[in-house]
């Protein structure tokens, strides 16, 4: 029976310390058509893996130096190595397929084994493989095309955006105040769509690997008063109070001050203040601005985003910084804000965090490194 998908063969990594074991798994694989590595210890198998990536790695659990279990949780625990189904050789007891398991290896097969049954796990295992490498290939293909989609969008918004613009001045002909309402509102859906296309072609991205941040010296503390600054009519409008403190801050140069993406940081404290204003009907939003020295001498700026709203349930804050994950107000938005913003954290080495509760307001949390 040929083993050939797609006409691509697929290829085996052996690994066992003993050669006889080698070469009879070697005469059994490749007589159904599949290429085979060997290799004699987990520390050679290590290094071809990240070298040469193989479809499928049969293990051999004791081996001198590194065994099995380790080879397989240093693979596991690599996220620069894509998924590569793991098959145990075992002559021990259960506990020790258990252990395996627990590792990371995805089936197991005891010596002395049975031929079908090793060819039988052997099928299953890189059925398994072809499937999760069609599934990122599809994930990849339906990335692209919402990037270019996304970015093509733009043209047209930016084109509708002046040409309402020129309409609402006049430019073209005197126009009656209903008109202009029309207009008025016309443009602000047409900005919103703008910018919901620009959050979706940011986070696509970051998603590809193709986002890079421009490093440089920001400041925190002017950074957000520019974004509440910009937030105040929307605040104003609702009779919310919307307050910086920075009380916590020593009063130093560099107070506040981190190396980071000022567009990008910028980015996700109007999302998150805006979002603050945008469900709270009473009360206000208040940001507050702090320091504090960590393990390794390593500074962090810590930012809270605080508000009087509505609260999440806590069966939305688990997953709320996931990718299209809405929240269940109805005034919640496309669920890419919050999950931009996520991005754009971690990105910096930081981290983010929520706590709420229903009728009491939210609090976010927002980490930063000082050096990045």
């Amino acid at each position: 029976m040929s083993v050939v998908e797609n006409s691509k063969i697929d290829r085996i990594l052996a690994v066992d310390d003993t050669r006889d074991n080698l070469i009879l798994v070697q005469t059994i694989l490749e007589s159904e058509g599949y290429e085979i590595d060997l290799v004699a210890d987990g520390t050679t198998a290590l290094q071809h893996v990240q070298q040469s990536p193989p479809d499928l790695i049969l293990l051999d659990v004791m081996m001198p130096g590194i065994d099995g279990y380790e080879v397989t949780r240093r693979i596991r625990n690599n996220p620069a190595i894509s998924y590569i189904p793991i098959l145990l050789i075992t002559a021990f007891h259960e506990s020790s397929v258990v252990e395996g398991l627990d590792a990371g290896a995805d089936d197991f097969i005891r010596k002395p084994f049975d031929t079908d049954e090793l060819l039988a796990r052997v099928r299953s295992l890189l059925r398994l493989k072809h499937s999760v490498d069609e599934q990122k290939k599809m994930a990849r293909q339906r990335e692209d095309f919402v990037s270019r989609l996304t970015h093509d969008l733009r043209t047209p918004l930016v084109a509708a955006d002046r040409m309402l613009d020129l309409f609402q001045q006049e430019t073209f002909c005197k126009i009656s105040p209903e008109m202009k309402q029309a207009i008025a509102v016309m443009i602000r859906s047409n900005q919103n769509l703008m910018q919901m296309v620009n959050t979706l072609l940011e986070v696509y991205r970051f998603e590809a690997g193709k986002k890079t941040l421009n490093w440089e010296s920001c400041n925190l503390p002017e950074i957000i008063q520019e974004v509440v600054s910009e937030l105040t009519p929307l605040a104003s409008e609702k009779n919310l109070t919307l307050k910086i403190d920075t009380s916590e801050l020593e009063p130093k140069a560099d107070a506040g001050v981190m190396m980071g993406d000022a567009l990008e940081i910028r980015r996700v404290f109007n999302n998150l203040i805006g979002n603050a204003i945008k469900f709270t009907d009473t009360g206000g939003v208040k940001i507050r601005i702090s320091e504090k020295s960590a393990n390794q001498n390593k500074d962090w700026i810590t930012i809270t985003v605080e508000d009087t709203g509505y609260g999440i349930a806590p069966e939305d804050q688990g997953g709320i910084f996931e990718r299209f994950r809405q929240g269940r107000n109805k005034r919640s938005g496309s669920g890419l804000g919050l999950h931009l913003s996520s991005r754009i954290v971690e990105g910096h080495g930081g981290k983010i965090a929520v706590a709420s509760e229903l009728g009491q307001g939210t609090v976010f949390t927002i980490e930063l490194p000082k050096n990045g």
